[in-house]
């Protein structure tokens, strides 16, 4: 099984970051962070990187539901999703699959969660 669920779509970068965004929360997902990774290597060492980002996504009920079932699962929170420029109008976009990680656990009612959660990934990455 794949760590991510992908799809490469065709657009501007920025816009493309701000369609991801909407189609998060519309799956009801929040964001926490964004972090510029292009941007943050330029700064701290002269490296010029593609245009990457990494959006932090939350779902709030997931993850009350989560942590409660293990509270040692905020090392894999939050979900994830990368908007990678791959140069010549193609955006790549990438997103945590929790279901491999999650079952490897051994905690049934855990792995029907990331079961939830990574349908709606799913279901949210085809759509775009």
């Amino acid at each position: 099984m794949e760590y991510y669920i992908s799809k490469t779509i065709e657009g501007n970068f920025e816009e493309s970051v701000d369609k991801v965004t909407e189609g998060l929360k519309n799956i009801g997902f929040g964001l926490v962070s964004v972090i510029n990774v292009s941007a943050t290597l330029k700064e701290k060492i002269n490296d010029d990187f593609k245009p990457y980002i990494i959006l932090g996504a939350c779902n709030p009920h997931f993850a009350s539901k989560a942590l409660r079932l293990e509270d040692k699962l905020g090392v894999l929170l939050p979900c994830n999703v990368v908007v990678i420029d791959q140069g010549e109008g193609k955006i790549e976009v990438a997103a945590m699959e929790p279901l491999g990680m999650i079952a490897a656990m051994g905690n049934a009612e855990l792995t029907q969660l990331a079961g939830d959660v990574s349908a709606r990934m799913k279901s949210f990455i085809e759509a775009l």
